[in-house]
């Protein structure tokens, strides 16, 4: 199966502009881009120093564009109060007419000190609960029904979020986490898709391919394995190990709107 094609975006510095990130998505849909995806941070270390938010910006890219898929990748959740979380997406979701995929981790305090320095829980644990008791309380929320939710974090007491989002049975929702760890590939298999990051070669991606299908409990569903790539790069290694995504990434500390604009022109590799 061919995967689809996408952006991935660090909204920092010059492309921290939602009106300049929706005129590439419009040009990355022209183009023949099959998605556009950004980075979900509060901060980020030097040099960056301004840093958009991926809310807003995403629901610039919604009205600029008409088939392209969008969404943070990838969300530390636990930032974010659930129910607040479920009404965005679902507003999002609508605004895009079904096209919004919800990227979600862990996140890490060790890239820019975003936990820390706002008073967020820093433990890897406890937010790996509160990440799964979140993603329960969306999943409710989605559905339509009313939600009655009292958890280790979390209440939502009687409440109905309605409008829906568009699609069925609600929002994808790929899990990122490293190859190497166990608890984000169990959470991936319950998921709609799997994002292993930090790879180190298509070999680690083919065994992390297998490990989340071992461990998927309806292979009937559709599902997703999402791989990072330069670029450029001959992604064929990663599609042949099961990628149904190549998200082309561009580092933080060397953005270059000329950089950017010249790779979304040139258009996906294979197209």
């Amino acid at each position: 199966m061919t995967p689809r094609r996408a952006l991935w975006l660090p909204i920092f510095d010059v492309l921290s502009d939602p009106l300049l990130v929706a005129g590439l998505a419009a040009d990355a849909e022209e183009a023949g881009w099959d998605g556009l995806f950004v980075w979900d941070h509060l901060r980020w270390r030097e040099p960056v120093q301004a840093v958009a938010d991926p809310w807003i910006t995403l629901a610039a890219v919604a009205t600029a564009t008409e088939r392209l898929r969008f969404g943070p990748m990838v969300s530390a959740i636990t930032r974010r109060r659930p129910a607040k979380l479920a009404r965005e997406t679902a507003t999002l979701d609508r605004l895009g007419r079904g096209r919004l995929t919800l990227g979600v981790g862990l996140g890490s305090d060790r890239f820019a000190g975003e936990f820390s320095r706002t008073g967020e829980e820093c433990d890897d644990r406890t937010r790996g609960r509160m990440l799964d008791e979140s993603l329960a309380v969306l999943a409710a929320a989605w559905s339509g029904e009313t939600v009655h939710h009292r958890g280790e974090h979390y209440t939502v007491d009687g409440v109905r979020f309605l409008p829906r989002p568009v699609q069925e049975p609600g929002i994808p929702v790929w899990a990122a986490g490293f190859p190497d760890k166990a608890a984000p590939m169990r959470r991936a298999a319950r998921l709609d898709g799997y994002f292993p990051v930090n790879l180190t070669s298509a070999d680690q991606f083919a065994e992390a391919v297998a490990r989340v299908t071992a461990l998927r409990e309806d292979t009937s569903r559709p599902y997703d394995f999402a791989v990072e790539v330069e670029p450029g790069q001959d992604a064929t290694p990663y599609t042949d190990a099961g990628a149904t995504w190549c998200l082309t990434a561009f580092a933080p500390d060397t953005l270059s709107l000329d950089h950017v604009r010249g790779v979304l022109r040139d258009g996906p590799p294979g197209a």
